[in-house]
């Protein structure tokens, strides 16, 4: 239950013992309530360890009960922070996008992992919070790197965490996947789609009951949007191209038919820490 008394007399240290109030709605509850407390606060972690007797205002202890009733009613913590950490990145994250995740990060390595040029074209598709674009961004800087995205709430969030790293080798604009890149053509095109299926019941449990269905759900058991990436990124990508996506656990088989229907080669699965089928890679060289 959370107490209405005022901040007065109430310490860090006494927050930080209320991490229990959260056992029933999180894994990780201390972590949740330091997360909390610290945004607060406007202090890191090691602050809330390190003056641990330090007291409360009135209005702090006002918004963390205010936060910790969005986090007990099943708000994701990323959205109550305001943040989430991507391959490093502090990564500004809203409603507006689903949250990164760390098997998305498993898409960043593939992409490492390949004999790229040092400086070549790449699309990002369906951005997001930029996550993917800004952390390849972060460690090519010399690589030419376009994001787009349908939704206007996900751009102006992926400009912003663009301008608070400052990469000056990104550009975002606004399409629905290759509408408004007609002309273009890139040795590289990346995209974690929409591929979850309608009927999951997944969807109402945990996290995704708060992200945008736009950005979670596609047709045909969530695989229309990848089928119409696989086949539409061919004509976008130049000879010797990749294409490279994330998909559904259950999804391996199908996206690596669709790239062979497509007419790709070097089609290959990478499975997750899990042992999951992730990310399916293909390249054109027809």
């Amino acid at each position: 239950m959370l107490t209405k008394n005022s901040g007065k007399n109430i310490t860090i240290s006494n927050i930080l013992k209320r991490s229990i109030e959260l056992a029933d709605v999180s894994d990780s509850p201390r972590l949740d309530i330091e997360l909390i407390l610290g945004y607060v606060l406007g202090k890191n972690r090691t602050y809330l360890y390190t003056y641990p007797d330090k007291f409360l205002n009135d209005s702090q202890y006002i918004s963390f009960n205010r936060l910790l009733e969005h986090r007990l009613n099943g708000k994701p913590i990323a959205y109550i922070i305001e943040s989430r950490e991507f391959w490093s990145l502090p990564l500004k994250v809203s409603p507006a996008t689903i949250i990164p995740r760390p098997e998305t990060e498993l898409l960043v390595e593939t992409v490492l992992s390949l004999l790229l040029g040092e400086k070549i074209s790449v699309l990002d598709l369906g951005t997001g919070t930029g996550a993917i674009a800004l952390a390849l961004a972060s460690e090519k800087p010399l690589w030419n790197i376009t994001a787009v995205d349908s939704e206007l709430g996900a751009l102006e969030l992926a400009q912003e965490n663009r301008k608070n790293f400052g990469f000056s080798n990104v550009s975002i604009y606004q399409s629905n996947w290759f509408a408004s890149l007609k002309e273009y053509s890139f040795d590289l095109i990346v995209s974690n789609p929409p591929y979850v299926s309608l009927d999951d019941e997944n969807l109402q449990r945990g996290d995704v009951r708060f992200e945008p269905l736009s950005a979670l759900v596609a047709e045909n058991s969530g695989l229309s949007d990848i089928h119409t990436i696989t086949f539409g990124a061919y004509s976008h990508l130049n000879w010797g191209g990749w294409l490279m996506l994330e998909h559904g656990c259950d999804q391996g088989e199908s996206v690596r038919k669709f790239m062979l229907k497509a007419g790709y080669c070097q089609i290959k699965t990478f499975s997750d820490l899990s042992g999951l089928d992730r990310v399916s890679i293909c390249r054109k060289l027809n």
